[in-house]
């Protein structure tokens, strides 16, 4: 069984907001796989479902970002899914706007929700689908700052079509993961 969590923040006031690219992709492939997500214990939204034969388990934590870790390993222990078996879809200030990484395991990166599910799982060997959202253009020690309230803003028209094309890819690695394993897909998406 795999375990695919999108990270985000809850709420109508998040939902268009850079942090919360890990709930598109998890919303997009709910509707691709036909696997409709459910509120469970008012912690996460959850589906549970297959592709091509394989078992799968789609959660968006309903906690913030800075406690994603909470649900993911329950939901992980509820499930017997072993670290090496999770997928984190999430952001990344470090990647150019539009642009996806796949990585097998480390260090948060200074991600909070990351930071979270490295500290619940009791490890840094799940892998990590990031998806780019670019940095501030604002320079020197406000940059660290105005990156906190940037994660929260929405993306600008002249970078939603970037980003919709991003998290389609994503979408599209997270299907070749599922069939052809990480090697593959990296080989094929990084």
């Amino acid at each position: 069984m795999l375990l695919f969590a999108g990270l985000g923040n809850p709420g109508y006031r998040y939902a268009l907001t850079r942090h919360n690219v890990g709930f598109w992709v998890i919303d997009y492939l709910s509707r691709e796989l036909k696997i409709p997500l459910q509120t469970c214990r008012r912690q996460f939204f959850m589906g549970r479902g297959d592709y091509q034969g394989h078992d799968l388990v789609l959660i968006k934590p309903l906690t913030f970002m800075n406690r994603s870790g909470l649900p993911v390993a329950s939901v992980a222990q509820d499930y017997k899914i072993v670290p090496e078996d999770v997928l984190v879809i999430h952001d990344d200030l470090d990647l150019p706007l539009g642009k996806i990484r796949l990585k097998a395991k480390g260090g948060s990166g200074g991600h909070n929700g990351i930071q979270s599910i490295i500290f619940h799982l009791q490890s840094e060997n799940f892998k990590r689908l990031k998806i780019g959202i670019g940095r501030p253009s604002a320079a020197g020690e406000k940059q660290t700052a105005e990156a906190a309230d940037y994660v929260l803003t929405s993306f600008a028209s002249d970078e939603a079509k970037i980003i919709e094309e991003a998290v389609s890819k994503a979408v599209e690695a997270v299907l070749c993961f599922i069939t052809h394993g990480l090697d593959e897909t990296r080989n094929k998406f990084n």
